[in-house]
Parts: structure tokens; sequence; C-alpha cells
């Protein structure tokens, strides 16, 4: 492929990893650290359904009807969302693609404005680990700020540190036999999409079983290799 138009053009990268892995916080990170914006298709179809765009409303109609929204529709709500001011600098993409037919409808929509993948980072982690590390998690109901029983507790018990409330929440499928299956899909379901991005030449891979900031700085070298 030419670099000219792609080297200028905003910088897409694809965060992959499992439940617990950390994408969430990590996510944050590079959006500090490097201007980019993070792009969670859940948020997305919420918010476009919200604005009553053209696309939000095809995905109302679906999920009114209790269908799952199609990928056409994910991706022109896709579309919209880039050609947005913000998206400028450049995005993170969590939770899209997750098939490697998503991939290439990816790649098409990102070459009709001469952009492409820089990077398909996956954060690779033992599923023995993530057990442990999904099942000890708990969220302030009124903040959204997340805890952990061991890695990261909160300083006084049921009382959250950023603002004080006792609403205190637990995922009633954060337990070890939900997450070990949660797993095991997730590991068949993105499988493939590796391989697609390793045959790409666009994966890379960060160990993210250490420390937070430890990863966020591989993570960041990562970024900044793959956007120069």
């Amino acid at each position: 492929m030419d670099g000219t138009d792609t080297k200028a053009a905003a910088p897409v990268l694809i965060l992959l990893g499992p439940p617990g892995a950390g994408k969430g916080t990590q996510a944050r990170m590079l959006q500090e650290r490097h201007g980019l914006v993070q792009l969670s298709t859940g948020d997305l179809l919420r918010a476009a359904v919200t604005a009553g765009t053209e696309a939000g409303n095809r995905a109302r109609a679906v999920m009114d009807a209790g269908a799952l929204v199609s990928d056409e529709i994910v991706i022109a709500i896709l579309r919209d969302r880039l050609a947005e001011p913000d998206c400028a600098r450049g995005v993170i993409l969590d939770g899209f693609p997750r098939t490697p037919v998503q991939a290439e409808a990816l790649d098409a929509l990102l070459a009709d404005s001469g952009q492409r993948i820089n990077a398909a980072i996956s954060l690779d982690v033992e599923d023995s680990a993530m057990v442990d590390r999904i099942s000890g998690r708990f969220t302030c109901g009124a903040c959204g700020e997340g805890y952990h029983d061991t890695f990261k507790p909160t300083a006084k018990p049921g009382t959250c540190d950023k603002c004080g409330s006792t609403e205190i929440t637990r995922r009633s499928d954060d337990n070890a036999a939900t997450v070990a299956q949660r797993l095991q899909a997730y590991h068949a379901q993105t499988a493939p999409l590796i391989a697609y991005y390793e045959r790409a030449g666009a994966l890379a891979r960060v160990d993210a079983m250490g420390p937070i900031e430890e990863i966020a700085a591989e993570l960041s070298a990562t970024v900044t290799r793959a956007t120069a």
C-alpha cells in the first residue's frame, strides 16, 4: 500500500483481549497519552439510537424487534462517528471487529477515507489468572469506579474511594465457572481475527500480566511505533 495518504490519515488501532485483560483501563490511558478516542461498539449503538441518526433509527428498529444489529448497520454507525472532528487524531476500537468478515468490512470502510488499521494490539494474558482477576471485581454503582478484592480494594470496606458512595455492585456473571466459559468463547471467536491481522502484518502483542503502569508503557510504545 502506498503510504502517502495513510501516513497523514488519522491512525486506527484495535484493542483485543479477553474479559478482564484491562482493555477499558488501558484504552483510557492511551486516550490521555496519545489523544486517541476510544470507540466502543455498544456505546456507539446507544449514542446513535439516542441521537436518532439514520443508522441509529435502523438499529433501533432491529433491536425493538429483538434481533441482532447487522454488520452493515454497525459499519454505517462507525462511519458516521469516524467523520466527527474529535476522531481526527485517531481512534481505538474496542469490541469491533469480532470476526474476519467484520474485519474485511472495516478495512473497506477505512480505505474509502485513505485510512487503515495501524495495529491490532492483543493483550495477552493467562486464563487462570483472568478467572481470579474477574471474579474479584466490583464497581461503584454511583460513579462507575472499578475495584478488585485483591488488586484494588477500597480504602474503607464498602465505600467508594472516589465519591464516597456505599452503592457497591458486582456482576452476577463474574464467578469462576461463568468466567471460564466466557474465556473459552473469546478464544474460539478471536483466534481467526488474530490470524487475520497477523497475515496482514498489523498484529502486535503486549504481555498484559504485569503491573498496570508497565503494561501501559509497553502499549504506549507500541502505539508510537504503529503510528509513526
